[in-house]
């Protein structure tokens, strides 16, 4: 089994910056991707950014330029900085990961989720 383990969700004012880590454990042999995802309240799941093995990512139009996903590929890491926050940037923040383990092949993980509100 893999855990993530969420930290640094809270509240900000629009414009103010929050910085998002998870950090993956477990016995893992590799792991093929790694980011966010959010979900509002009353809205379906969405991916915020996302890094893969092969090193390319993917934003969501909504955060470009604002947000910044990295990897630490030898920690199992990755951190989300958050800059500009706005309203909308409101909802749960859940860590993701795609892992090769000792007991599966290639197989989805969540972390419990983290907080993220931005209000004035």
């Amino acid at each position: 089994q893999v855990q993530l383990v969420e930290s640094g969700g809270g509240s900000v004012q629009p414009g103010g910056s929050l910085r998002l880590s998870c950090a993956a454990s477990g016995i893992i042999y590799s792991i093929n991707a790694m980011g966010w995802y959010r979900q509002a309240p009353g809205k379906e799941r969405e991916l915020v950014a996302i890094t893969h093995s092969d090193g390319s990512i993917n934003y969501a139009d909504s955060v470009k330029g604002r947000f910044t996903i990295s990897r630490d590929n030898v920690k199992n890491t990755v951190v989300l900085q958050m800059n500009s926050l706005k309203p909308e940037d409101t909802a749960v923040y859940y860590c993701h990961t795609r892992a090769m383990t000792l007991g599966s092949f290639n197989r989805d993980y969540w972390g419990q989720g983290t907080q993220v509100t931005v209000s004035s």
